[in-house]
């Protein structure tokens, strides 16, 4: 069994939910309705989204438990320099470039998506892996 903190886990999860509502909501929400070319009806109400919320807050755990496994492998290998908050950091960015930012490319370079609204979703992904992964390796 990998020695995996949950707790941490957990955290590091919540956490990047919060920064993923605070993005899409009160500190850039409006950039990003414009971006996605979301036009708000004034009928949306908080418990229609419930579902799509926990399935978030879902992928945010996976995430989060992923990133713990590749940071405990590479906070052992003599490149990181060790454990600790900044290369936790550092873990999350080459995860980040590495996989999430290459692979939503594809709906960029193919499906037409907006390379503003692409750029904007990798800066707020860029934060939330960079809270993520310094949380992992401070715990």
């Amino acid at each position: 069994m990998l020695p995996i903190n949950y707790v941490a886990v957990l955290v590091a999860a919540i956490v990047a939910f919060i920064i993923g509502f605070l993005m899409h909501g009160p500190v850039a929400g409006k950039l990003w309705m414009k971006l996605a070319n979301i036009h708000p009806t004034g009928n949306e109400k908080f418990k229609d989204m419930i579902p799509q919320m926990l399935w978030n807050l879902l992928a945010n755990i996976v995430t989060a438990y992923v990133l713990a496994v590749v940071y405990l492998f590479a906070s052992t290998s003599p490149v990181m320099g060790g454990a600790g908050a900044w290369n936790g950091v550092v873990c999350a960015f080459w995860v980040w470039i590495g996989f999430l930012v290459t692979s939503s490319s594809i709906e960029v370079i193919w499906m037409g998506r907006s390379v503003k609204l692409w750029l904007f979703e990798c800066v707020s992904s860029l934060l939330v892996m960079s809270a993520m992964g310094a949380i992992i390796a401070a715990w």
